[in-house]
């Protein structure tokens, strides 16, 4: 099966943004609630660092991902999955279910 060097492209564009260790997992954690804040990411995405949690929710709020949302009394933040990320659930969905089916 031959795949164009177009696909390939859009293939690559994915995987930038889930092909990194964490992210997978932090965007199952923020999908599985409304809002969640830096402290439950950190305890839900187990071993993380909190420098690696930092720098991948930076960098999934400015590929457009998650939103940033800060509280108003407080430095605190929430983070929500925008439209894009939603968009991402059925990758992740399909993910867990080959995991589960190989594990």
């Amino acid at each position: 099966m031959s795949t164009p060097l177009s696909d390939i492209g859009c293939v690559k564009a994915a995987t930038r943004i889930l092909g990194d260790k964490w992210t997978p997992i932090l965007l199952r954690c923020i999908a599985n609630t409304e809002s969640v804040r830096f402290c439950q990411l950190q305890d839900n995405a187990d071993g993380i660092n909190p420098r690696t949690l930092s720098a991948r929710l930076v960098t999934l709020e400015t590929d457009g991902i998650i939103e940033k949302n800060p509280l108003s009394s407080s430095a605190r933040a929430e983070y929500r999955l925008t439209k894009k990320g939603s968009d991402l659930l059925p990758i992740l969905t399909a993910m867990q279910a080959w995991g589960e089916r190989y594990r």
